[in-house]
């Protein structure tokens, strides 16, 4: 996933670009508003974070302008303001979602989990596809209930197309989520992820299938069943039968027979 942080103090902004990287985020780092609005009209952005406290165009200001461009992406506020006006403000200029500093790194990562689940259509920290199961908040991925290990591009690869599917994922898209300006890949690079998820996931039932002219698609082979989708089957009822008399013991008492009249 590739993200946009708008912050102009350069300590504020290393600390939060470190801990997103870290994290598995692609990001750009830009210090106003107005290198912000050039960035979204040249690159692709999952999600922006943007300090309310900008030179010149606030952030609150800078919102307004991605929303009347019909910039969609999730934004989350940052600021210093924790004035209940100041919020709804921020909700209001078309902000998903803000966050008061100081505040904890995991918490600002749990909220940018959530903003990117609901821009996806997702609604939990698991994505699933047949016997897949990736736990974002927890950074692991399971196969058949065994643990999967993954470089950190062929985990963002294996996100989006989790994301995605059973729809395919367009190449270009993947080579967005990998990319910021402080990195080289070319889309090569991706068919080399691409290659080293198939060998992982070869034993799995989940076959990567190209599309070509455009990208590459999460399939099940075929005969392997999409737990992940499927309903739950109900246990059957079992209805016991009457138990037997114990051989030597008296059989039950018949009903009286019922008693019209005198």
């Amino acid at each position: 996933m590739r993200l946009l942080l708008v912050e102009d103090d350069v300590m504020v902004a290393s600390g939060i670009k470190l801990g997103l990287c870290d994290a598995g985020y692609a990001v750009d780092w830009v210090g106003s508003a107005e290198r912000a609005i050039e960035a979204v009209q040249t690159e692709a952005f999952d999600a922006a974070i943007i300090d309310i406290g900008l030179p010149r165009m606030d952030g609150l200001a800078l919102t307004a302008t991605l929303r009347s461009a019909g910039r969609n992406m999730p934004v989350l506020i940052l600021t210093a303001r924790d004035a209940l006006r100041d919020r709804v403000q921020g909700l209001d200029m078309g902000a998903d979602d803000y966050m008061v500093k100081p505040f904890e790194l995991p918490e600002l990562l749990a909220r940018l989990r959530a903003l990117l689940r609901r821009s996806q259509a997702a609604t939990t920290a698991v994505l699933g596809f047949g016997p897949i199961e990736m736990d974002t908040a927890h950074r692991q991925v399971r196969v058949g209930g065994q643990l999967l290990e993954l470089g950190p591009r062929e985990w963002t690869v294996l996100e989006y197309l989790l994301l995605q599917a059973p729809k395919p994922a367009a190449k270009d898209k993947l080579l967005q989520a990998l990319t910021g300006w402080d990195k080289e890949i070319t889309l090569n690079a991706i068919e080399v992820y691409i290659s080293r998820l198939r060998s992982k996931l070869d034993a799995s039932g989940v076959v990567l299938r190209a599309i070509r002219g455009f990208g590459y698609r999460l399939e099940l082979a075929e005969g392997v069943d999409d737990a992940a989708h499927a309903a739950p089957v109900p246990p059957p009822v079992v209805v016991p039968a009457p138990a037997s008399p114990l051989p030597g013991s008296a059989a039950p008492l018949a009903a009286p027979p019922a008693h019209d009249g005198p």
